[in-house]
């Protein structure tokens, strides 16, 4: 490099860490070795295929990084790069393949450092071998620190970077013998999908490892041929990690080794797992802040479809891990609100509804904000006819939209309602007027249609659009309920019919189900009473929320519940919703998702079972002496 490009190039350099701070020698060699690179808009930079990678300083221009390969969470930027930062340190530093790939958002202009000078920098130089030693070590504890703010709990290290491996073992892990030949290991990694076989001897113990990587180097590139056995290009005795190793000693034992698999043995040595850096990694990528970004930042339907799975994955291995169950119905919730506010967006596109005030309901569960797993849709649309227009040919618009939007919740994940209650379905896209009038209908002649229209619909709250609209309807109704002493005492009535499953010699009595015997039924008899009776009391005492726990919360703070224990009521349903969510969670067939056998629950949690029944007798009591049933 000429002296008068290098002047330029040494001003820039001593404005940025950790080249300002290095000494004059390795200053002027680092000048001496670097490249300058010119990228175009759009254009790839660096990915996982070269090898081995070198180090870019970004002069001016910005950088893009993505995640590379097939994770499913997302192909959304992961972060910038700005003039002064230079990348992939710590793919540099260990000699093996970025994780991510790096391309010009616009023109770029950037110096390259060679691997090999990058190593000889590294030696000559204190400050930089610091800096990248601080830069590895910040992504260790970055990891660690950004798992446990998502999960938010404070046993959040039993599902970070803390947790054993155990955590990442497969039913079966995936081997060859050494005898085998190089086709039937790749044949082998293609059928199990799996990016790494393990060569095991007879005794079961790890002799070799074989890689897609190994299969580039050491087969592919040089035409060795598949018929000879593993042995020969595997990568013998290969890194082992104990099971009662964390995640956090696979991550930094991967750094240290620059490799990235590890072998899982047990105590005797033998195979037990493998886990990869795209293991780990994943810890920090399905999280749920991620998640939320995900949804937020769907352009398709493709997309947001494939991140409502991932919002299953989030919520099902936080529920593994012990997460209670009012937070877990919460990050439900409020996940699956993302996603239909996303699909809204997306639909909205290709309708003009601008300048009309509307807002999309959400009833039931999702409007108690108590979704659990198996949820399937009960929404509507309220909307404000102006004065003037024409309400038949405006809900035929809204009509057009929700359909769509119901559909896309139908691929998302989200069942189309068999009962038809839906924004889509004439019957409950009505304007404001219009859903004023149905509900007085409900109320003045409480039919039983009439009474479990009512259980569904009026637990309501709007997802997305005007929610000053449904705020609206819910200071109406509740003025409306508040002197319906008729309505409420037929609800009542109906509700105290749900009697918890407690006999008088035992525990437990059990329904007459055929086809789930000895079983109880955790939601019409466990779920439902709280739902019930926290909702008439809410009607009765002008309670605006919409949420079981919420009504039962403000109830207290009101003194209707008497001397009763309000937290005991709370822990005592979402104990149940607990129960609900781990058969969903253990994949039980479609109607015994909420029902459970006593006996098969431990001594203590019986116990509570027990109680959480006895709480919600107590609420029903408290109804039956109200209104005198």
């Amino acid at each position: 490099m000429n002296a008068e490009s290098r002047a330029p190039l040494l001003a820039f350099l001593h404005r940025h860490a950790p080249f300002r701070d290095m000494g004059a020698f390795a200053l002027d060699a680092l000048v001496a070795s670097l490249t300058p690179v010119d990228v175009a808009g759009g254009h790839f930079i660096l990915t996982p295929s070269d090898m081995p990678p070198d180090l870019f300083i970004i002069e001016t221009g910005r950088v893009q990084a993505r995640l590379s390969g097939d994770v499913t969470l997302t192909d959304k930027p992961l972060y910038d790069l700005l003039p002064g930062q230079s990348f992939p340190l710590a793919a540099v530093a260990a000699r093996r393949p970025a994780i991510n790939v790096y391309s010009a958002v616009g023109d770029v202009r950037l110096y390259r450092l060679a691997s090999a000078d990058f190593s000889a920098l590294l030696l000559s130089s204190c400050e930089f071998n610091r800096f990248v030693l601080d830069h590895v070590a910040g992504l260790l504890h970055e990891a660690r620190k950004q798992i446990e703010v998502q999960f938010g709990q404070r046993n959040a290290d039993q599902q970070t970077l803390n947790s054993q491996l155990t955590a990442f073992l497969r039913p079966n892990v995936v081997r060859v013998a050494p005898t085998a030949t190089i086709r039937e290991a790749m044949d082998t990694m293609v059928k199990a999908r799996v990016g790494s076989v393990v060569v095991a001897d007879e005794d079961g113990k790890p002799v070799g490892i074989f890689t897609h990587s190994d299969a580039l180097r050491r087969v592919a590139a040089p035409a060795h041929p598949v018929t000879a056995p593993v042995s020969d290009v595997m990568t013998a005795s290969p890194a082992t990690i104990s099971t009662h190793a964390t995640a956090y000693d696979a991550m930094l034992a991967m750094a240290m080794q620059s490799i990235r698999h590890l072998v899982i043995v047990d105590a005797e040595q033998r195979i037990a797992g493998v886990v990869s850096e795209r293991d780990l990694f994943a810890m920090q990528r399905i999280g749920l802040r991620n998640v939320r970004r995900v949804i937020e930042g769907a352009e398709d339907l493709d997309a947001l479809a494939g991140a409502a799975g991932d919002v299953r994955r989030v919520c099902l291995n936080m529920l593994g891990q012990g997460v209670n169950a009012e937070k877990l119905t919460q990050f439900i919730s409020g996940l699956n609100d993302s996603l239909t506010r996303r699909l809204i967006e997306i639909r909205l596109v290709r309708h003009d509804l601008r300048n009309i005030r509307w807002a999309w309901l959400a009833f039931g569960s999702e409007g108690r904000d108590e979704q659990t797993f198996s949820t399937d849709q009960d929404n509507g649309i309220i909307f404000a006819c102006p004065a003037g227009a024409d309400r038949e040919a405006l809900r035929q618009r809204f009509l057009e939209f929700a359909g769509e939007v119901n559909e896309g919740l139908a691929r998302c994940g989200f069942p189309l309602c068999k009962g038809n209650i839906m924004a889509g379905n004439p019957l409950w896209c009505l304007s404001a007027d219009e859903w004023k009038e149905r509900f007085s209908q409900w109320i003045r002649a409480p039919e039983p249609e009439a009474l479990l229209n009512a259980t569904i619909f009026f637990d309501f709250r709007a997802l997305y659009g005007d929610d000053s609209l449904a705020r609206e309807l819910r200071t109406w109704l509740l003025e409306l309920t508040a002197g319906a002493k008729l309505f409420l005492r037929f609800m009542a009535e109906i509700a105290v019919k749900a009697t918890p499953p407690l006999g008088m010699i035992r525990d437990f009595v059990f329904d007459n189900n055929a086809e789930f015997p000895h079983t109880l039924d955790l939601k019409a008899l466990g779920a439902r009473p709280y739902v019930d009776a926290a909702r008439i009391i809410a009607l009765a005492h002008g309670i605006p929320h919409s949420s079981t726990v919420g009504r039962l919360r403000a109830a207290d703070a009101k003194k209707l519940l008497g001397n009763d224990d309000v937290n005991a009521m709370i822990e005592g349903f979402f104990f149940i919703q607990q129960l609900r969510l781990a058969n969903q969670r253990a994949g039980t067939p479609p109607g015994a998702d909420n029902r459970v056998d006593p006996d098969k629950l431990n001594e203590l949690d019986r116990q509570v079972l027990k109680e959480a029944f006895k709480q919600s007798k107590r609420l029903q009591s408290r109804l039956q002496l109200e209104y005198r049933l």
